[in-house]
């Protein structure tokens, strides 16, 4: 399961009721901070997340209300918090841009207490974990190098244990190697084949987070069967032509992505100060009737099979 707490949901400038885009991603004991608008660090205290092992960063693009957070959060981290480390994955260009913002304003010749590491992302793969992993994959959004994140559950095959209980298999170790698919040596003797207590694969969780994107044919294949799919919808459709302009979604073209890909769910952020919500969901869901808009700190729990809980 992944949980997706929206921290910012405005496009290009805060609102009364939105602040600038982010968003933190938990999985388990992990946590991952997507963008970093300005304001960001009073967005997390409010939320009741705190900095406790918030030293991964995940940025989309070097756009500046997608950075600007970055140069208050870390001050704050290096004065108040003790990490051992910040971690902070972006393209090449907008890494430029966020080293001139850390080195140039933050840090100022400085010697920083903990390491910051600024790691450039390319296609594919860049985080692994036990049970998940983290890729990215390119986005086309007005002369940047974007990309977008798709966080995925390892898929597995499911111990039965009707089955393990019908072969007389002990509680311990001996199940337990059989979850990790191998073949276990029970104290009587038998050898037990990890074939005969488990069943058909199934693919984990997939979620996956987008951004600004002025183009969505690139996206099909990433975001095909999708549990979830967090973009971007900063105009609707009667302003097509300026979405074209400034390489932006519109609600309709973000909810037809998400019909094409057979998504189960489709959450729009990044939304215009010139519009209101219920607008913006009635031209989504014509399409798509799964679609939803994220407003500050809402909570959506992202599972397999499972409807995406809202909280």
């Amino acid at each position: 399961m992944f949980e997706v707490i929206f921290l910012g949901t405005s496009a290009s400038a805060p609102s009364i009721q939105r602040g600038l885009p982010a968003q933190v991603i938990k999985h388990d004991e992990y946590r991952f901070l997507v963008d970093c608008g300005e304001g960001t660090q009073r967005q997390i205290l409010q939320a009741g997340l705190g900095f406790k092992r918030l030293n991964r960063i995940l940025i989309t693009h070097g756009h500046l209300d997608h950075i600007l957070g970055l140069a208050g959060l870390i001050s704050t981290l290096m004065r108040w918090e003790t990490m051992e480390g910040l971690e902070i994955y972006a393209g090449k260009r907008a890494l430029e841009r966020i080293h001139d913002l850390v080195y140039g304003v933050v840090l100022r010749n400085t010697r920083p207490p903990m390491p910051i590491d600024l790691i450039e992302v390319n296609e594919g793969p860049f985080f692994e974990a036990d049970d998940f992993r983290i890729s990215a994959f390119p986005v086309f959004h007005r002369g940047t190098d974007s990309f977008g994140y798709l966080f995925e559950e390892k898929g597995r095959r499911p111990f039965l244990p009707e089955k393990a209980e019908a072969l007389n298999i002990p509680p311990g170790p001996w199940r337990r190697k059989l979850v990790e698919g191998e073949a276990a040596s029970l104290p009587d003797g038998r050898v037990i084949d990890p074939e005969t207590v488990l069943g058909e694969f199934k693919p984990g969780t997939r979620l996956v987070l987008v951004g600004d994107v002025g183009d969505t044919r690139s996206l099909l294949d990433v975001c095909r069967g999708a549990d979830a799919i967090v973009m971007e919808s900063t105009y609707l459709d009667e302003e097509e032509n300026m979405a074209r302009r400034f390489s932006h979604m519109t609600a309709r073209h973000a909810a037809e992505l998400a019909r094409d890909a057979e998504a189960r769910q489709l959450i729009l952020t990044h939304i215009s100060r010139r519009y209101r919500n219920r607008d913006v969901i009635k031209e989504a869901q014509s399409v798509f009737p799964a679609a939803v808009v994220a407003r500050d700190f809402d909570i959506f729990q992202i599972k397999k099979d499972e409807s995406p809980a809202q909280e």
